[in-house]
């Protein structure tokens, strides 16, 4: 197991340099010039290039880049921000934890909801409560999480008065957001669950379990769906990403401080650091994520474990 480990975390290194180029890349070659925003549009053209001189952007494409790669992977360093000139790693340390709690909160809330309303749909399979979870699930699927935040924000705050407009740290302050982020995955966990839990509860191992006087509720939750986590698990997996890019927008709409409104408010700047820092803290927090999504694989399959010996 260890040595597994150790080596889904060396993939990390390749994903992450990737990542890196490509950022990088992009945002070198996007309109926008980053000296001319700081010194506003009364500048002249010789302070402009004064700026971009001290700021190391008159330096050739591939200087830039071995600069940026040189500080992120053999010093851990992101830079330092353009405006604020603050030190980027530590700004996006402070934004991390709220970022992580919308995200994984989000995350946990579309399982502990979608598992059982998928099992609830296979086991009324063609009845009126599948056929209604089946509905609000497709439902679900198609609404984009941004349009569902600004939907709830706009009658359960605005209107009603039910909850805060803004994230202000509260319990309150986080529903929307939690619930805004994880729509989408709760939609699909629900169609996985129910697609891999009807195909279980056909097995024969099933019928004998029946058979054998077993409590329903052992039959359904112990022998059934611990066979059928295996699809759920990877769809769970698969909707991480989309709960995560979600909640970098839902951070924006409720102004929770995270990741997210640094991010946006980095790239209207052309603030290059920031937006470099934060993509790839991201992707690195995902990659970590989807190595525990492994492990959870391995602790319900004792084929998969046997592999990793």
């Amino acid at each position: 197991m260890l040595k597994y480990m150790l080596k889904r975390l060396l993939m990390v290194i390749p994903v992450l340099f990737g990542l890196a180029i490509l950022i990088f890349s992009i945002m070198y070659f996007v309109p926008g010039d980053p000296a001319r925003i700081i010194l506003g549009s009364e500048a002249t053209e010789q302070e402009v290039m004064n700026l971009r001189i001290e700021m190391g952007l008159e330096e050739p494409y591939i200087i830039q880049l071995g600069h940026f790669l040189s500080d992120t992977f053999l010093h851990f360093d992101f830079g330092t921000s353009y405006i604020s000139k603050q030190n980027v790693t530590e700004q996006l340390m402070l934004r991390l934890p709220n970022t992580l709690l919308i995200g994984y909160v989000g995350m946990l809330l579309a399982t502990i909801v979608g598992i059982p309303l998928g099992i609830l749909a296979a086991l009324n399979r063609n009845n009126w409560k599948d056929s209604l979870i089946s509905i609000v699930a497709m439902f679900g699927a198609a609404l984009p999480g941004f349009w569902f935040a600004l939907v709830m924000c706009m009658y359960l705050s605005v209107k009603w008065g039910i909850l805060p407009t803004i994230a202000d740290g509260t319990f309150k302050g986080y529903i929307m957001a939690w619930i805004s982020v994880s729509i989408g995955a709760m939609a699909s966990t629900v169609r996985m669950t129910r697609s891999s839990m009807l195909e279980v509860i056909r097995q024969d191992y099933i019928t004998t379990a029946r058979a054998k006087g077993e409590p329903e509720n052992r039959v359904i939750w112990i022998h059934a769906l611990k066979n059928a986590l295996i699809p759920i698990i990877t769809s769970i997996g698969g909707g991480l990403g989309h709960v995560m890019g979600v909640s970098l927008i839902a951070e924006t709409i409720f102004s929770v401080p995270g990741i997210g409104v640094y991010l946006t408010s980095a790239i209207n700047q052309r603030d290059y650091p920031i937006v470099r820092g934060g993509v790839l803290l991201v992707g690195f927090i995902f990659c970590l994520t989807m190595l525990a999504v492994d492990l959870i694989y391995a602790a319900v399959d004792p084929r998969l474990r046997e592999k990793m010996k």
